[in-house]
C-alpha cells in the first residue's frame, strides 16, 4: 500500500498529470475559506446554502454554486475577492456587502492579480458596489443580474460594474438596476461593453478618460441619463438604444475622433416625471435624445432621435463633427445650437431626415432640392432670453421670420442640411410607427 501511495504522488508530481479535485462545500462542514485556502490550481469548488463571512480565492480555481448558493457579506466590506489569474466564477448569489464607498466596498472584488478570469451567470444584492475590476485585464463578465440597496440615497450607492484601469476586457449580457451609475468606466482601454440592459438609476453607461473602446447593442431605460460618455476618445458606440431615459439619452462631452452610429434615442423626457428613483432626476431640465459639449472631430451617422423636447443640442465649441443620414422624428425641437459659426450637416451629398421638412424632390433621387435649416435668430433670441417666448406670434416676429426665408443672407449662423433625405429608413420606421 506504502508502494502504491509513494508510486502515485510520485506520478501526480510530474507535469501535465496533475488531476483536478472536485471540493464540495455544504453548511455545517468545513468552512467554505478553509476549502478555498486547500484547494490547487484547476480544482472545482461547488458550494450549496448559505454561508455567512468575507472570502478571498487565492489559486486559479472554478467557483460554482448550486441553485441555493448564497455567500453573505453580513453588511461590512467585500462578499468575495479575487486575488489570483484565470479564476472562473459562475452561479453565486452575492449579498449584504458593506457601503462604505471609501473603502471600495462591494459584492464581489476583482484584484489586479486576477488577470483572465471570467464571472458569469451571477445574482448580486449590492450595498455597495457591484462588481469592482481593479487594474486587471483580459476578464469576461456575462449574464450577471445586479442590483442596488434602495434603502440608501442614490448617490450613496455603489456603482453596479465599476471598470478601474481595466483593458481587454468583455462586460456581455449583464443586467443592471438600482444601482448609482449601471457601468463606470475609467481610465480603461480596449474593453468592450455588449448588449447590457441598464435601468432606473443615474446613467446607464458612464464613461471617463477612456479610450478605443466598443459600446455596442445596449439598452438603456429610465435613467436620469443613458450614455454618459466623456473625456475619451476613439470610442465606437453603435447599435444602442436609449428608451424613456430622463433629461438625456446620449451625451458626448469632450469626446473626440469616436464613431455614434445606428442608435436610438426615444422618447427622453423632462426629469420630474413621475417614477424616478430618488435622486435621479434633475427638475425642470428638457428632454434631449442626444447633447454635444466641446467635441470635435466625430462620426455621428445613421441615428434614430425620435418623441423627444429637443432632438440634438450642441454647444461650447462641438464643430468639424460630421452629420449624415440621421433621422429627427417628431422632437418639438430638432436641433438647438448654440454657436455662431456654419454648420453643414451632410456628407458626400448625404443628409438627414427630418420629419418637420417641407421641401420637394423633383429629381426624385431622394434627396430634398431645398436645404434644410432648423433654426432662425427668433430661436437663437429665444435660447438667450426665455422670456421673449411670449413674442412668438406677434405681426413683428412673423414679419421677420418671413424676411430671413426670403433672404437666406440675414439669417444668422446655424446648421444647414443641403441634402436632406426625403425619406425614412425602414428599420427606423418600424421603431416609430
Amino acid at each position: 500500500m506504502r508502494l502504491t501511495v509513494t508510486l502515485l504522488a510520485a506520478l501526480l508530481s510530474l507535469p501535465g498529470l496533475a488531476w483536478a479535485v472536485e471540493w464540495r462545500v455544504v453548511p455545517g462542514e468545513q468552512p467554505l475559506q478553509a476549502v478555498l485556502d486547500a484547494a490547487a490550481d484547476g480544482d472545482l469548488v461547488r458550494v450549496s446554502g448559505e454561508h455567512a463571512g468575507n472570502f478571498v480565492v487565492r489559486r486559479s480555481i472554478v467557483l460554482v454554486g448550486e441553485p441555493d448558493a448564497v455567500l453573505d457579506g453580513q453588511g461590512h466590506g467585500r462578499v468575495l475577492t479575487l486575488a489570483a489569474p484565470r479564476i472562473e466564477v459562475r452561479d453565486l448569489h452575492l449579498r449584504n456587502d458593506g457601503a462604505d464607498m471609501t473603502a471600495m466596498d462591494a459584492a464581489l472584488f476583482v484584484d489586479r492579480k486576477a488577470t483572465g478570469s471570467v464571472i458569469e451567470n451571477n445574482r448580486i444584492e449590492a450595498r455597495g458596489f457591484g462588481i469592482w475590476m481593479d487594474s486587471v485585464a483580459d476578464l469576461r463578465v456575462a449574464g450577471n443580474r445586479i442590483s442596488g440597496d434602495t434603502s440608501l440615497r442614490s448617490q450613496d450607492r455603489g456603482n453596479g460594474l465599476h471598470l478601474y484601469d481595466v483593458t481587454g476586457s468583455e462586460i456581455i449580457g449583464n443586467e443592471v438596476w438600482e444601482t448609482r451609475d449601471g457601468i463606470y468606466i475609467d481610465i480603461s482601454n480596449h474593453n468592450r461593453l455588449i448588449d447590457n440592459y441598464l435601468h432606473g438609476q443615474r446613467y446607464g453607461i458612464h464613461y471617463m478618460f477612456s479610450q478605443h473602446n466598443e459600446v455596442r447593442g445596449n439598452l438603456t431605460r429610465d435613467n436620469r441619463l443613458g450614455y454618459a460618455l466623456m473625456q475619451s476618445r476613439y470610442l465606437t458606440v453603435v447599435g444602442n438604444r436609449s428608451v424613456e431615459d430622463q433629461n438625456y439619452g446620449f451625451l458626448l462631452n469632450f469626446i473626440v475622433d469616436s464613431e455614434l452610429a445606428e442608435n436610438v434615442a426615444l422618447d427622453t423626457q423632462r426629469g420630474e416625471q413621475p417614477g424616478v428613483p430618488d435622486g435621479h432626476a434633475i427638475s425642470g431640465a428638457e428632454g434631449k435624445a442626444l447633447f454635444i459639449y466641446n467635441s470635435l472631430f466625430n462620426d455621428i451617422r445613421d441615428n434614430l432621435f425620435a418623441r423627444t423636447e429637443i432632438g440634438i443640442h450642441m454647444t461650447a465649441g462641438s464643430e468639424d463633427n460630421r452629420f449624415h443620414g440621421n433621422a429627427f422624428v417628431g422632437n418639438q425641437t430638432q436641433v438647438k445650437y448654440v454657436a455662431i459659426r456654419q454648420q453643414e450637416w451632410s456628407h458626400a451629398g448625404r443628409g438627414n431626415y427630418w420629419s418637420d421638412y417641407l421641401g420637394w424632390d423633383l429629381g426624385n433621387d431622394g434627396i430634398g432640392d431645398t436645404p434644410y435649416e432648423p433654426n432662425d435668430s427668433m430661436d437663437r433670441l429665444i435660447w438667450t432670453y426665455p422670456m421673449a417666448k411670449i413674442l412668438l406670434n406677434s405681426p413683428a416676429v412673423l414679419v421677420l421670420r418671413w424676411v430671413q426665408r426670403e433672404f437666406p443672407i440675414l439669417r444668422p449662423p446655424g446648421v444647414r442640411d443641403s441634402h436632406p433625405l426625403m425619406s425614412l429608413p425602414e428599420w427606423m420606421a418600424e421603431i416609430v410607427q
